[in-house]
């Protein structure tokens, strides 16, 4: 088919398209017209308090009905949308089991995995030693102790002979 034919055939279907779409449009304002006059009369304007008074009971009556009917759809659109996904569920269980893709191993680091889970607007940092206290170290009197000793040759010959002994039990004790 040559490019001109091409051409020729999609202007006429736009064409069509269109009527199409100018018509439906004329519909529906004929529809809404039709309806504003079937539930909305004209208003007039009561001249006395009794006449407004039934005018807004009128009124207030025609709100709750209409939201009786309003409650009365949602519920049965609840309803319906409830049974279509039972009714897809059932269908996916009837079509037997599901092929489990295959998982790629994917380097990805936290802040970026946080980033791409909560999205661009939230920004979180996963510097986890910044949030830490500072603890201060308390040094141990005995660990003290067993710096001071110093060397442990000279240690033990303190201690060598029973003046050493008898001097590290009476220390002990």
């Amino acid at each position: 088919m040559s490019s001109s034919r091409k051409h020729h055939l999609k202007s006429l279907m736009l064409s069509i398209a269109k009527g199409l779409l100018e018509e439906e449009a004329e519909e529906r304002e004929e529809e809404r017209t039709r309806y504003m006059a079937e539930n909305c009369p004209p208003l007039s304007l009561p001249r006395t308090m009794q006449e407004l008074q039934e005018l807004c009971k009128e009124i207030h009556h025609n709100i709750e009905r209409i939201d009786e009917e309003r409650y009365d759809l949602d519920i049965k659109v609840n309803k319906s949308n409830k049974e279509i996904e039972d009714m897809q569920i059932k269908v996916q269980d009837l079509k037997g089991k599901f092929k489990k893709p295959t998982l790629r191993k994917v380097r990805m680091s936290a802040d970026a995995m946080l980033k791409a889970l909560l999205g661009s607007k939230h920004t979180v940092n996963m510097d986890l030693r910044a949030n830490l206290k500072q603890v201060k170290k308390e040094v141990k009197e005995e660990d003290k102790e067993l710096r001071d000793v110093g060397d442990w040759r000279k240690n033990i010959e303190d201690k060598s002979g029973m003046d050493g002994r008898k001097k590290m039990f009476e220390a002990e004790a």
